[in-house]
């Protein structure tokens, strides 16, 4: 049995490996000049290459796809990812949140430890080989790349979305699907920052901690709220918790934000503390008698949000703007201009749409011809989530395409 993957990121190297030890001739095609482009900037280099958590626990971080994805995370968890690594010789360890980085912290060296086991297995590699089209041929498949056409009784697509496109992820396998017949899912970028209608320029680098973020579609309706860092940028919000915000409102419009700058403390105890102050700094520039709430930057954007002059007397600040102050720190409003483009994209919300995909990974409309990966209409939160994705399904797809061989060497 001959198989062609295409694609030589997380989900086809693995899908590679396991393809060729179950005893399929196994080529893989990567139009890059090396193998696994994108996993080399995951984890800011370090490459968060799974979360050690139970799979039920998973499953919550997973933003689309998780009754999809039930079947091959139950197939080959977080445990089975970790315990491939290290049988190859990757030492690992856990962090913080059940995040699992190598040890070495490079992610060079989980790059390196899959390229080994692919020549272990006895792969056929063909760098700087793009494909053109995948033609279905009656019960077999023509991948055709700008030299050669590739007669191949399998093809397990796993090129990836569009985020980050300079590692290659350029969308081709959306080509390739609707090609043959499949749905693709508007692609759209998420755990991407979030870029709004107000000027925040003036807050570009501040960091927040512990701030409570909610975000409402165009009917008020509440699509996420998150609690965590943030962090504003030039053009709008990033951060943990923005970027996780991202991946919930990215499909809905007219999308706002409420920034709860003070979640440990209700209104009527904000509000005491607010006249507490005030009392104590009576003859005091409101400027400074806030400033102990919060840094100054933020101080001063909070003050004009509220309409109140920065050197207006505690004395002389009227009942209606101190409520508007209070609002201003429990709901500090924004508007979403847009998402940050794919290029600033974690992932890829969106592709292929699983309706056309088995939980085997294969194609309903075609047998034979599997999708992986971030191609496919899946995707998570940060922590390891989406790699361990990546290696699930591409596991899955290789198990069940050579499931005709004979037994699995898994």
């Amino acid at each position: 049995m001959r198989i062609v993957v295409v694609g030589g990121g997380a989900s086809g190297m693995i899908s590679a490996i396991y393809s060729a030890r179950a005893g399929a001739e196994v080529i893989l095609l990567e139009k890059n000049e090396k193998l696994g482009k994108k996993i080399y900037i995951t984890g800011k280099g370090r490459c968060n290459v799974t979360n050690d958590c139970e799979v039920d626990d998973f499953l919550q971080n997973v933003v689309h796809g998780s009754k999809f994805l039930r079947s091959s995370l139950y197939t080959f968890a977080p445990a089975d990812t970790m315990e491939f690594f290290e049988n190859a010789g990757l030492q690992l360890v856990t962090e913080r949140g059940n995040r699992v980085f190598p040890l070495s912290q490079k992610s060079n060296d989980v790059i390196k430890t899959l390229a080994n086991e692919i020549t272990s297995a006895g792969v056929d590699v063909r760098m700087k080989t793009p494909v053109n089209e995948i033609k279905a041929d009656g019960n077999s498949f023509r991948v055709c790349t700008p030299w050669e056409t590739i007669l191949c009784d399998k093809v397990i697509v796993a090129t990836g979305g569009v985020s980050y496109p300079s590692t290659g992820s350029t969308g081709d396998g959306y080509k390739f699907a609707t090609a043959l017949g499949h749905n693709i899912v508007n692609p759209v970028p998420a755990l991407a920052p979030l870029q709004t209608v107000e000027d925040v320029k003036c807050l570009e680098g501040l960091s927040l901690k512990n701030v409570r973020l909610t975000s409402y579609d165009g009917n008020g309706r509440v699509l996420a709220e998150e609690f965590g860092e943030m962090l504003f940028t030039g053009r709008g919000l990033s951060g943990p918790i923005a970027l996780t915000t991202s991946s919930y409102i990215n499909r809905s419009e007219g999308v706002r934000f409420s920034l709860d700058l003070k979640p440990a403390l209700d209104e009527e105890r904000l509000e005491a503390r607010l006249l507490r102050d005030f009392e104590e700094r009576k003859n005091f520039d409101i400027k400074n008698a806030t400033r102990a709430l919060m840094p100054d930057r933020l101080n001063s954007y909070v003050l004009k949000v509220a309409r109140i002059p920065e050197y207006k007397k505690v004395n002389s600040v009227t009942k209606e703007e101190r409520s508007r102050l209070l609002n201003a720190l429990k709901k500090l409003p924004f508007t979403l201009k847009r998402l940050a483009p794919f290029e600033e994209a974690i992932v890829t919300a969106g592709g292929v749409d699983i309706k056309d995909v088995t939980p085997h990974m294969e194609s309903k409309k075609h047998n034979g011809l599997y999708f992986v990966g971030e191609v496919l209409d899946v995707d998570a939160l940060t922590g390891g989530f989406n790699l361990q994705i990546a290696f699930a399904t591409g596991y899955m797809a290789a198990k069940h395409a050579t499931k005709d061989i004979g037994d699995n060497n898994d």
